[in-house]
């Protein structure tokens, strides 16, 4: 593909940006990433030595920790936006009018732009001792101050936002499919649930993972809810990065930290693209 010279002037600015504030910043926080931290100190001094230390340090058990529990709390999140987000998406998409299906939208964008704050303290209030914790932890038999409890605030704090993501997400998706083919499921004598379940969502496989994608990567990458609702007792790698930086200056240490979490989560998300669209689509 050729780019003629009107091309290439348009593609300058967003790419000089791009290098500026994206490229050069990763560089450096690689570059940081190799120093050696020396205490007392705010990041590491100019003519500090190289190392691979700060990635070392990262196969302790401790560190395996936050990267697995991060990974865990929110691949069960993003497949509970899924399941969540998907009927939403259909009833907007193939039960409403028009004009109901633009409020309905218009209902997801707003809760979208809800400041994150305000519902990660409205939860809060909503599970904390004054509001319903009592009545869930003697309904789920735990305790209020328990891990279980705790990882489920935070996973409800997530699906705050994954759910109207996931189900803008598929909206476009679901609108695409030709509603005769369940139909004719339909009159050839299979129940509406079989046709959906054979029909409506293998052909959503590429919407559905591309809502499953975004909001992966949201939850790796969240910060503000597991901070405040986890309480300290669930904390992902976001939080574990603040730390290093903000608390202790351990900016090296840091940088380590969140370049083996960029790996990690580009090579998770190419390698569920991956075998979805081998193992999936392609058949």
């Amino acid at each position: 593909m050729k780019l003629n010279r009107g091309a290439i002037l348009l593609l300058v600015p967003g790419v000089g940006i791009l290098l500026a504030f994206l490229v050069l910043p990763l560089a450096n926080v690689v570059e940081e990433s190799f120093r050696l931290f020396e205490p007392g100190r705010i990041g590491s001094a100019k003519d500090a030595p190289y190392t691979f230390f700060n990635y070392a340090e990262l196969i302790n058990a401790t560190y395996l920790y936050y990267f697995v529990e991060t990974a865990r709390i929110g691949f069960i999140a993003s497949i509970v936006g899924l399941i969540l987000g998907f009927p939403i998406a259909y009833v907007i998409a193939r039960r409403f009018t028009p004009f109901w299906r633009k409020i309905g939208v218009g209902f997801l964008i707003g809760i979208m732009f809800l400041s994150t704050l305000v519902r990660v303290y409205a939860l809060q209030l909503t599970f904390g001792p004054t509001g319903v914790a009592k009545f869930l932890t003697g309904l789920l038999g735990v305790s209020m101050n328990g891990r279980f409890y705790t990882e489920l605030v935070v996973i409800l704090g997530l699906l705050h936002y994954l759910v109207p993501i996931a189900a803008i997400t598929l909206l476009g998706t679901i609108q695409n499919v030709n509603p005769r083919l369940t139909e004719a499921a339909q009159a050839l004598g299979a129940p509406r649930w079989m046709a959906h379940f054979t029909i409506t969502i293998p052909l959503c496989v590429p919407g559905l993972l591309s809502a499953f994608l975004i909001s992966f990567t949201l939850c790796l990458s969240a910060f503000v809810v597991p901070m405040i609702l986890g309480k300290g007792k669930v904390l992902f790698v976001s939080n574990l990065i603040y730390s290093r930086f903000s608390e202790i200056a351990n900016y090296p240490s840091g940088s380590a930290i969140s370049i083996i979490m960029l790996l990690l989560s580009l090579l998770i998300i190419y390698g569920i693209t991956y075998l979805v669209t081998t193992r999936w689509i392609k058949n």
